[in-house]
């Protein structure tokens, strides 16, 4: 698994993945956006974008130390719409701080059987949302089947920051 952050990797599993899982004759984008929020206003709701926010096992390197540490608590964080027969999909993937620098916020490394899961569930979301399938399984809003080995360190977690961790009170 790599400790980069690799937007490519996710943009190109999408694209792979969009023919198989949205039989639809739509097109649809795939972008990043590192500053979305969980929130949607009222206006962009009135022009259909919705949200899935998920947990992923991710890899993180510090810049600084080079210290390496996996983390099965990755929040990403998607907004999509279906407009005119053209989707688009937004995504934000939310970092960690070294628990020995404590410095910024470093982005995620993801394996390609990671990245194929998160999108899997997202493509069910679109399904549902934007074509009035059912559900093919439960895939709730910020939720994740993981098994937690380690504590949480809240205070290193960029999504902890911003309310919206997939850490279980």
């Amino acid at each position: 698994m790599s400790t980069d952050w690799t937007p490519s990797l996710w943009k190109n599993t999408f694209d792979v993945m969009l023919e198989e899982e949205l039989d639809y004759n739509d097109s649809w984008v795939f972008q990043f956006n590192y500053s979305l929020q969980e929130d949607l206003s009222t206006a962009e709701r009135k022009r259909g974008w919705k949200i899935y926010c998920g947990c992923a096992f991710g890899q993180f390197r510090c810049d600084t130390c080079s210290k390496t540490w996996p983390s099965a608590r990755v929040v990403v964080l998607f907004h999509y719409r279906l407009r005119s027969d053209r989707g688009t999909v937004i995504m934000r993937p939310f970092g960690q701080a070294c628990r020995r620098c404590k410095g910024d916020f470093e982005m995620p490394g993801f394996s390609a059987e990671e990245v194929e899961e998160v999108l899997f569930k997202l493509f069910s979301k679109i399904r549902k949302n934007c074509y009035g399938e059912e559900e093919e399984q439960d895939s709730d809003s910020c939720s994740s089947e993981k098994v937690w080995t380690k504590p949480h360190e809240s205070s290193l977690c960029e999504a902890c920051s911003q309310g919206i961790c997939c850490e279980e009170d």
